[in-house]
């Protein structure tokens, strides 16, 4: 989980882990993981480069950069209980995405999967983290937003997910389900402002990559030096 937890009471906390926990296995996430960066081109990176990763939760996507290769790596998180349960080798911090604890130009690459859309306020603190992401990457540096997207088959999964006979038969999407319930107001302000952020990532970043699909925003970019205006 990620700084969306920040969001909720306590027992709202403990069912979305709950809920995160049944939807896939740690193990399962890795490899889903190292599979997705290396489909966005981040297995080609070279290994030497430095990556933070963003709302980073318990450290799985930093266990699957280093099954990559990638040797310098740190995460940063809202939550320290999230953090202490990450046992690798990277370097994480508690600290806000919106303030990175970073100075200015000092990393090769940041990679964000699955947090933006757990921000509560919209446009600001999104704008807020892509300012910070440009201040501390190196004018020639890369980022990768993977993110919910709704596209039709993202509404078919809405669709399927609020039938109870579905959400009985189906372990993984009862999970789901129960996830987006208990996120429902940053997750459909999120989905319902396409335009807004596709405007203000463009405003902020080059982009090299994008693509929509099986329900996720797929985008990578380098900074801009300026933010368009």
């Amino acid at each position: 989980m990620t700084d969306s937890a920040q969001n909720a009471g306590g027992q709202g906390i403990d069912l979305w882990e709950a809920a995160y926990l049944r939807f896939e296995t740690p193990e399962e996430e890795i490899q889903k993981f190292m599979e997705r960066l290396r489909r966005l081109g981040v297995g080609q990176w070279p290994r030497e480069t430095n990556v933070v990763e963003l709302f980073c939760g318990r450290g799985n996507g930093l266990h699957a950069l280093a099954r990559l290769g990638f040797r310098n790596i740190e995460g940063v998180d809202l939550s320290p209980r999230l953090l202490a349960e990450y046992n690798g080798e990277a370097r994480c911090i508690a600290g806000d995405c919106r303030e990175l604890p970073f100075t200015d130009k000092s990393k090769d690459a940041a990679i964000v999967q699955g947090g933006l859309h757990h921000l509560p306020l919209l446009p600001e603190d999104l704008e807020r983290v892509f300012a910070e992401l440009t201040r501390v990457l190196r004018p020639e540096g890369r980022l990768v937003f993977v993110e919910p997207w709704l596209t039709p088959f993202l509404r078919f999964v809405h669709i399927v997910a609020e039938n109870p006979l579905a959400r009985r038969l189906s372990v993984k999407l009862d999970a789901l389900a129960t996830m987006i319930d208990h996120e429902r107001e940053t997750y459909e302000n999120w989905l319902g402002r396409p335009q807004e952020i596709s405007e203000l990532a463009r405003r902020y970043f080059r982009v090299e990559q994008e693509s929509f699909t099986w329900g996720k925003w797929n985008f990578v970019g380098r900074p801009l030096t300026q933010p368009r205006s």
